[in-house]
C-alpha cells in the first residue's frame, strides 16, 4: 500500500497544500489504495510534500507521483484519451500550477490578513519549539520567491487581474460539463479540484476569493468533487 506524506486538512478540506490535495485526489480517483500520514521534511526526496513510499522507493512532487501511479497501477482515468484532450488538460494543469498557485501564495503569504489566518496552521505542521522561530524567515524566504518569480512585483489590482484571468480560462474550458475534459473524471479534474477548493475554502474572503466564488460552475464542480470523492472523509483501504 502506499503511503502519502502530507501536510495537514483545513477549512473543509483535506489538506492546505493544493499540491498534496491533488495528490490525495488522484488517489482516491483512481482507486489506489493508500495510508496518509504528517509529512517529516527531512525524509521528502524533493524536500517538498508531497511524496509517496511505496515498496522501498519514493517519489516526491504531486504529478510524478501521478506518473508513477499510471506505470505500476494501472491507468483507468486517462488510457482512452485522445491527443488533443490530453494537450488541453495539459494546458491547464500547468496554468494553475505554475500561474495560479502564486496567487494563492500571495493571500496566504504576502496579504496580512490572509497571513494571519494561514500562519496558525503552517506552524502546526513544523515542531512546536521550532515553528515559532523558523516560521517568520520562512515567511521572508516565500515573499523572496514570490518577487523572484514576478507575481511579488505588481500592484495589488494588478495580481488580482492576473488571477482573474486565470479563474476565467478555467471555468470557460470547464463550461457546464461534469468534469474539465467531459462527462467522465480524467486525472487533469485531481489538479482543477485541488487549486479551486483551495481558493475557495481559505477563511478569507480576499478580492481574488470572491472572483472565484462567482463562478458558479467552479463552486459546483468542488460541490460535486468533494461530494463524489470525499463525502466519508478518509481514504479508500
Amino acid at each position: 500500500m502506499i503511503i502519502l506524506h502530507q501536510g495537514p486538512g483545513a477549512w473543509g478540506v483535506a489538506n492546505i497544500s493544493p499540491f498534496c490535495l491533488k495528490a490525495e485526489s488522484y488517489l482516491r480517483m483512481a482507486g489506489v489504495p493508500y495510508t496518509a500520514r504528517q509529512a517529516d521534511f527531512r525524509r521528502s526526496p524533493k524536500g517538498k510534500i508531497p511524496f509517496i513510499e511505496e515498496e522501498g522507493a519514493w517519489v516526491g512532487d504531486s504529478q510524478l507521483i501521478i506518473e508513477h501511479c499510471k506505470r505500476k497501477h494501472g491507468d483507468p482515468l486517462d488510457a482512452k484519451l485522445g491527443a488533443e484532450e490530453v494537450a488541453t488538460g495539459h494546458l491547464v494543469r500547468r496554468v494553475l500550477e505554475e500561474s495560479t498557485y502564486w496567487h494563492i501564495v500571495y493571500v496566504r503569504w504576502a496579504m496580512e490578513e490572509g497571513w494571519r489566518a494561514y500562519r496558525p496552521i503552517f506552524e502546526g505542521i513544523l515542531p512546536p519549539v521550532i515553528g515559532k522561530v523558523a516560521v517568520p524567515m520562512i515567511r521572508r524566504k516565500v515573499l523572496r520567491a514570490l518577487h523572484a518569480q514576478g507575481l511579488g512585483r505588481h500592484r495589488p489590482e494588478e495580481i488580482l487581474e492576473m488571477g482573474k484571468a486565470d479563474i476565467s480560462a478555467v471555468a470557460r474550458v470547464l463550461g457546464d460539463k461534469p468534469f474539465l475534459l467531459g462527462e467522465q473524471p480524467t486525472s487533469f479534474d485531481a489538479t482543477v479540484y485541488a487549486f479551486i477548493a483551495s481558493i475557495t475554502a481559505f477563511p478569507v474572503d480576499s478580492p481574488f476569493r470572491a472572483y472565484t466564488r462567482e463562478q458558479q460552475n467552479l463552486v459546483r464542480y468542488v460541490e460535486r468533487f468533494q461530494q463524489r470523492y470525499f463525502a466519508n472523509g478518509s481514504p479508500p483501504a
